[in-house]
C-alpha cells in the first residue's frame, strides 16, 4: 500500500508539474505573439502591389531595411523556443504563419539591400527581366502570390498541363453540339448568345441570385446568414477589360457598348457573389480568427477559391446548358495559357513575339486580348496565377478528402474556410 501511495503521490506531482510547464508555455507564447503583432504594425508594411514598380518604389532607406531585418533575425531565434507540436490548434497556426512570414521577408530584405546597394535612380518598366536580380525577384513574388514551396518551372509545367485540359474539354463541347469545329464557332457568335439590353442582364443575375443561393445550402454553411449584397452595371471602365468584379459588397457587371455574353452569367456570378467572393469575404468575418491571422492574407486562396466554386458548379449541375459551361471554359483557356505565359515572359525573358506565338497555340482570333494580357504580366508578374493555382489546390484537397467513406461536401468547405487564406503549405499541414 505504502508503494502504491508512493507512486500516486510521484503520478501526481509530476501531473502538477508538466501542466505547470503547459502554462507557462501557453503564457509565454501568448506574450511572444502580442508582441509579434504590436511590433509588426509598428512598421507598417505595404501591402504588396499588383505593379511590380509600385512595390519598388516602395523600398525603404538602407537604415530601416536593417532594422527591419534585426526585427526578424529576432523573432527567427525565439521560435525555437517553443514547441509547435504542444501548441493549441490555433496557436500552432499563428506559430507556422510567423515563421513562414520571418523567413519570406528576410528573403525580401535581402533583395530589397543589394537593390539598394545598386544606388538605382529609375526603375525600369519593361517587365521583371529588365532589372537587375529579375529572376530571384519573380521567385521571390512567386512565393508570395503563391506559396513558398513553388518553384518557376513547377508552375509552368502546371499552366502547360492546364491549358491542354482545358482545351480538350472545350473540344468535347464542340463535338458534343453536333456541329463542325467552323460552325460551332459562327454559332458562338450568334445574336441569341447577347445580351443588349441593360434590363434584361439585371433580371438574369437577379435571377442566378435566386437559384444558385437557394441550392448553395447544401452545400456550403451558413448561406442563409450571409448579408445581402447588390448587383449593379459597372460604371468604371478602365475595369470594362472583365466581365465584373466584387467590390464593397457589390457585384457589379460590366456592360458599356458591346454586347453583353450570355455565357459569362452563370460562372461571374458564382465567382464574385455566392458562394464566391461575397460568400467568403462574409464568412471571414465570422469567424474567431486571431490578430496573427488576420495580419495577413494570400492571394491564392482568395482567386483560387473563387475559381474553384465555378468547377463545383460543374459537379452539382448548375450550368443549364453545354453552352454554359463552354462560357466557363472560355475564360478559363485564358487563366490556364497565362500560367504558363507569366513565368514565360517574367523567368525564361520571352519577347512579346514570343508569347503571343504561345497564346496562339491555344486561342485563335483574340491576339488583342492576348496583347493586353501580355502587358499586364508585364506590369503585374505572378498575379495571373493565382486563379488557376489555387483552384487546383482546393480540387485536390476535396478529391484527397473524398477517400474518406464519411465524406461531406458541406463540412470540407467549412474547414477549408475556418481559417482564413493561408498560404498552401500551411493549409496542407492543418487540413
Amino acid at each position: 500500500m505504502k508503494i502504491l501511495n508512493k507512486l500516486v503521490l510521484v503520478l501526481t506531482v509530476f501531473f502538477m508539474i508538466n501542466c505547470s510547464a503547459q502554462k507557462e508555455e501557453k503564457e509565454n507564447w501568448k506574450t511572444f505573439s502580442a508582441n509579434f503583432v504590436k511590433e509588426y504594425k509598428a512598421f507598417e508594411f505595404p501591402q504588396l502591389a499588383l505593379d511590380y514598380v509600385q512595390n519598388f518604389e516602395g523600398i525603404k532607406s538602407e537604415k530601416e531595411l536593417l532594422k527591419q531585418e534585426k526585427f526578424f533575425k529576432r523573432v527567427k531565434k525565439e521560435l525555437k523556443k517553443f514547441q509547435p507540436e504542444k501548441l493549441n490548434e490555433s496557436d500552432k497556426i499563428d506559430y507556422e504563419l510567423i515563421s513562414y512570414e520571418t523567413k519570406l521577408n528576410l528573403e525580401r530584405i535581402s533583395l530589397e539591400k543589394k537593390w539598394r546597394k545598386k544606388n538605382k535612380t529609375s526603375i525600369s518598366k519593361d517587365g521583371l527581366s529588365t532589372i537587375p536580380n529579375g529572376k530571384k525577384w519573380y521567385t521571390y513574388f512567386l512565393k508570395r502570390w503563391i506559396d513558398a514551396e513553388v518553384t518557376p518551372d513547377e508552375i509552368y509545367e502546371f499552366g502547360l498541363s492546364e491549358a491542354k485540359r482545358v482545351k480538350a474539354e472545350m473540344q468535347k463541347i464542340q463535338e458534343k453540339s453536333g456541329l463542325s469545329p467552323e460552325e460551332f464557332k459562327k454559332f458562338l457568335n450568334d445574336s441569341s448568345f447577347f445580351y443588349i439590353n441593360p434590363d434584361t442582364i439585371q433580371n438574369a443575375f437577379e435571377s442566378k441570385r435566386s437559384l444558385i443561393q437557394n441550392k448553395m445550402k447544401n452545400y456550403f454553411p451558413y448561406i442563409d446568414e450571409t448579408p445581402d449584397f447588390m448587383i449593379k452595371p459597372g460604371d468604371d471602365k478602365a475595369l470594362a477589360k472583365v466581365g465584373g468584379y466584387y467590390r464593397n459588397n457589390t457585384f457589379y457587371y460590366n456592360f458599356f457598348d458591346k454586347p453583353y455574353n450570355k455565357r459569362e452569367v452563370t460562372w461571374l456570378f458564382l465567382h464574385e457573389a455566392i458562394p464566391g467572393h461575397h460568400y467568403q469575404l462574409s464568412y471571414e468575418k465570422r469567424e474567431n480568427r486571431s490578430e496573427v491571422n488576420r495580419l495577413f492574407s494570400y492571394s491564392w486562396f482568395i482567386e483560387g477559391y473563387a475559381a474553384y466554386v465555378e468547377d463545383l458548379a460543374l459537379e452539382i449541375d448548375l450550368y443549364n446548358s453545354i453552352y454554359e459551361v463552354y462560357g466557363k471554359y472560355e475564360w478559363d483557356i485564358i487563366r490556364s495559357v497565362r500560367v504558363a505565359l507569366d513565368v514565360g515572359i517574367n523567368y525564361y525573358h520571352w519577347s512579346d513575339a514570343e508569347a503571343l506565338a504561345f497564346w496562339q497555340q491555344y486561342i485563335s482570333d483574340q491576339d488583342d486580348i492576348a496583347l493586353r494580357e501580355i502587358e499586364r504580366m508585364k506590369n503585374w508578374p505572378v498575379q495571373v496565377i493565382t486563379y488557376k493555382f489555387g483552384a487546383n489546390e482546393i480540387l485536390n484537397q476535396k478529391q484527397e478528402a473524398m477517400k474518406n467513406k464519411d465524406f461531406n461536401l458541406k463540412e470540407f468547405h467549412k474547414q477549408i474556410l475556418k481559417n482564413g487564406s493561408l498560404p498552401v503549405s500551411i493549409l496542407l499541414k492543418n487540413k
